[in-house]
């Protein structure tokens, strides 16, 4: 019944990824390449998951 109160998962993995994108940018930008590396790495497997979610439905 109150089914619209339910937070989406979707889109709380699609701001993380959209954050670590930015901070992944921004470490690219200032020349950290192993953070942006890193950062890269966690961004991909946050986009993994929502593929797997929608997949899912």
């Amino acid at each position: 019944m109150l089914g619209f109160l339910k937070s989406d998962p979707k889109k709380k993995l699609q701001k993380a990824y959209e954050d670590k994108l930015a901070k992944a940018l921004k470490a690219q930008r200032n020349g950290d390449l192993r953070t942006h590396g890193t950062l890269m790495e966690e961004a991909e497997k946050i986009y993994a998951e929502i593929r797997a979610l929608e997949e899912k439905n």
